[in-house]
């Protein structure tokens, strides 16, 4: 039993209020929280996202946030890794170590790694269309460490298909984006069974523009998606569904984010015990993580984000997250500098350590309000999901163009509304000054990328490539059947040295590029 925090005042507060017969914590369809203690034992895991440059410089910035407190890594990988290119390609040229870290190889993944206790740390890796090599990569130098992969906890976003809605970064069609995908699933249920094979994410689609209804509903459309790829590929729906998590975005506007995060765990619960038949109840779970928003941060006077990110901070944490990154109040500008980074996790801290936000769960359940907004936002999302399957499946309505011309509508109406003064955004188009204080923000070393290019070349001088060569092709030939676990191959390949441009080109071969339509 939870121990009873005692108030300022010094009166007990209970773990959990509300009606002994009616919904609790941790019980189905999980309204008020997956867990029946959430925070009152211990606070969501506190991630801080961040990667640039090279790989020494990256670790160098994680070991200053574990030593500041904090509990999981989430790695921010650049544009040409995010698409599969090495570093050294020209399509490369300009972007290497621009947006994240620059992975090219085991050698870079070992030094990211570099004095960091892999089997203590969750670590977190937003990357998608490569998810499974950079996850392979990780596996391969944690057990260089000794370690076993069945030690290793963490989450690989691995959501290729809101990349053809909302972001962009997607390197093969979506068929065999689905069987890597449930290739992952196999793999992960096999070697590393506490990793989070997925992190279905519906921050990108909100970032793009995307109401919290149609966040919340294509994000769950995609998922349904994933499950169905999977079963199709002959998994157990509780085999893998446990694994499962999502991602998304905590906006300023509180009640009505607190509002969505109960209402997407009551579908997903639905979804998955009454649809797909799930026996397990981690399968009818929705576990998420949750990151505050970086397209509501200004450029305009910077340290008002701090406020903003608190606001939001505190909207994720009442719906129920399980980790939270909180952005830097100099995002909007550049690169979060070591102290805006700081202060990010500060916020965090001082939320779990200093509010009584942990000391009972799920406070806002019987508000009119909340319930209220919780019954709203659940019916529109699946109305709005059944919208997207009129289409047959959540792939073809993106072949269509559905999602991204809805989300596209949504944005255009926000951006009006901000314009002509009717959406207040404090510092842009109401309380605004003449006068902004000079602000000097991070930059990324220009001398990167020939760095990398020497790295890659004495890589490629030094390797067995009749080695590479042969995985490779090992590689290829699994890739062209369709019932071959490509990961094993591509772990032969990445292990003899064969770089993340590699593994994706030789795929390339196989299942080709996609080619978004130009006009819906």
């Amino acid at each position: 039993m939870t121990e009873r925090r005692l108030s300022e005042s010094g009166f007990p507060i209970e773990p959990v209020y509300g009606p002994a017969d009616g919904e609790q914590p941790g019980e189905f369809p999980f309204t008020r929280g997956v867990y029946s203690t959430m925070y009152t034992k211990r606070p969501w895991t506190m991630r801080q996202y961040a990667g640039f440059g090279t790989a020494a410089e990256s670790n160098a910035r994680y070991q200053q946030l574990l030593a500041a407190g904090t509990m999981g890594l989430s790695v921010a990988f650049d544009l040409p890794t995010q698409m599969g290119f090495d570093s050294d390609e020209p399509i490369a040229h300009g972007e290497v170590g621009k947006v994240g870290v620059a992975i090219d190889s085991i050698e870079d993944m070992r030094i990211l790694f570099r004095d960091i206790p892999m089997d203590k740390v969750s670590t977190s890796m937003t990357i998608n269309a490569p998810g499974s090599v950079l996850l392979l990569l990780y596996q391969l130098v944690a057990e260089e460490k000794g370690l076993s992969a069945a030690e290793l906890n963490g989450t690989i976003q691995n959501d290729i298909l809101k990349e053809y809605i909302a972001r962009g970064t997607y390197i093969f069609p979506p068929k065999p984006s689905l069987r890597l995908v449930a290739d992952t699933f196999a793999y992960c249920r096999a070697e590393i069974p506490k990793w989070n094979t997925i992190s279905i994410s519906g921050y990108h689609m909100a970032e793009a523009g995307a109401t919290p209804v149609q966040e919340i509903a294509f994000t769950l459309a995609n998922g349904i998606e994933y499950v169905r790829a999977a079963i199709k590929a002959g998994l157990a729906v509780d085999d893998f569904a446990p694994r499962l998590s999502f991602f998304f975005v905590a906006r300023t506007t509180l009640l009505e984010e607190i509002a969505k995060f109960r209402a997407a765990r009551r579908i997903w619960a639905s979804v998955m015990r009454d649809e797909f038949g799930a026996k397990d109840p981690k399968s009818w779970m929705l576990r998420f993580h949750t990151q505050t928003a970086g397209v509501q941060l200004t450029a305009q006077q910077p340290e008002v984000n701090l406020i903003r990110v608190a606001a939001q901070a505190i909207g994720a944490i009442m719906g129920g997250t399980q980790s939270l990154h909180t952005n830097s109040f100099d995002e909007a500008i550049a690169l979060p500098t070591e102290k805006a980074a700081r202060l990010a996790l500060r916020t965090q801290q001082v939320l779990a350590y200093e509010t009584d936000l942990t000391a009972t769960v799920d406070p806002f359940a019987g508000s009119y309000a909340i319930e209220a907004m919780t019954d709203t936002i659940e019916q529109e999302s699946r109305d709005l999901m059944q919208r997207v399957f009129a289409h047959g499946s959540s792939v073809e309505a993106i072949e269509a163009g559905f999602q991204k011309r809805e989300i596209e509508t949504s944005a255009y109406r926000n951006a009006l509304q901000v314009d002509s003064g009717e959406r207040v955004v404090v510092g842009v188009n109401r309380f605004t000054i003449n006068v902004e204080e000079p602000y000097e923000p991070l930059r990324v070393d220009p001398t990167i990328e020939q760095a990398q290019r020497e790295r890659l070349v004495h890589l490629r001088a030094t390797r067995d490539q009749a080695a590479v060569d042969k995985s490779l092709g090992e590689l290829e030939k699994a890739a062209g059947t369709g019932n071959t676990n490509v990961l094993y191959p591509m772990r032969e390949a990445l292990s003899a040295k064969a770089t993340v441009g590699e593994v994706c080109h030789t795929l390339r071969r196989v299942w080709g590029t996609y080619k978004p339509r130009e006009t819906f």
